[in-house]
């Protein structure tokens, strides 16, 4: 079967590494967010940013999170989402970024950045990618404690990063 022109002018996206030891600084968003004021066709932008609670758990407060994953494996994850959410919605772009290893509690751990011709793309696009990654990729959490123990979080559909 013959390809579309639409289909022979898209060039397939390669996997891209989306993990950053430890937290993801300000400066690094900030960077980002710079980097797309040279892109005029973009109309709009979402932008989520994950921070690490300090809950406190049977009495003890959470001073860190630590993050881990099989990389191999989420990147693979994380590149079938992605593709999906490009085709779904008409982005100029879209970037992921998530924290392996301990990051302190008021901390960044995801950074999620959306980019569109008009804004409710961005927006909409951004919410369904933090959704599919929080059900999704593999990456797991152990809440660290102030006494260094630990207990693994566990992610529910509603609760927040």
């Amino acid at each position: 079967m013959e390809k579309t022109t639409t289909e022979k002018n898209i060039k397939p996206r390669k996997p891209k590494n989306i993990f950053v030891e430890g937290a993801i600084s300000p400066t690094f968003i900030a960077d980002s967010i710079a980097k797309h004021s040279t892109q005029h066709a973009i109309g709009g932008h979402s932008i989520f940013l994950g921070q690490v609670r300090n809950d406190v758990i049977n009495g003890q407060e959470v001073v860190a999170i630590e993050y881990t994953t099989y990389t191999e494996m989420a990147l693979d994850k994380m590149h079938v989402i992605r593709e999906a959410i490009f085709a779904k919605y008409p982005l100029t772009c879209l970037h992921v970024y998530h924290s392996l290893g301990k990051v302190k509690s008021g901390e960044i751990c995801l950074f999620v950045f959306t980019s569109a011709k008009h804004r409710k793309e961005a927006i909409d696009a951004c919410e369904e990618l933090v959704e599919r990654i929080k059900a999704e990729l593999p990456v797991w959490g152990k809440e660290v404690f102030a006494s260094e123990e630990f207990v693994w979080k566990i992610n529910s559909p509603n609760q927040d990063l």
